[in-house]
């Protein structure tokens, strides 16, 4: 499988490192149902079949962060896209 850094172009997936789902976002600590809320976020979590989204770090080559849309059946990488850009989209409401 080869992921297309954005900044370095396509590379082998021996150099980056996989940290999980790129579509969860972290509970709030402070919030009252937060030890639930927790535990959902750890424990309970869909395994979806086709495209899904996961983030990665080019580790061994610029250290940087992308998002992965890769179709879980198949390992086609359908899109590759800069972290930072996906989380500038998030906040400021675009659908990225």
């Amino acid at each position: 499988m080869r992921i297309a850094c954005p900044h370095c172009g396509p590379r082998g997936v021996d150099e980056f490192a996989y940290l999980g789902d790129a579509t969860v976002t972290r509970p709030d600590p402070e919030a009252s149902d937060a030890l639930k809320a927790f535990v959902d976020y750890v424990y309970f979590r869909d395994n979806p079949a086709g495209a899904h989204r996961e983030l990665w770090q080019h580790a061994l080559g610029c250290q940087s962060w992308v998002v992965v849309t890769r179709n879980l059946r198949t390992h086609a990488i359908e899109g590759v896209e800069a972290a930072r850009d996906v989380a500038a989209a998030r906040t400021s409401g675009g659908a990225s």
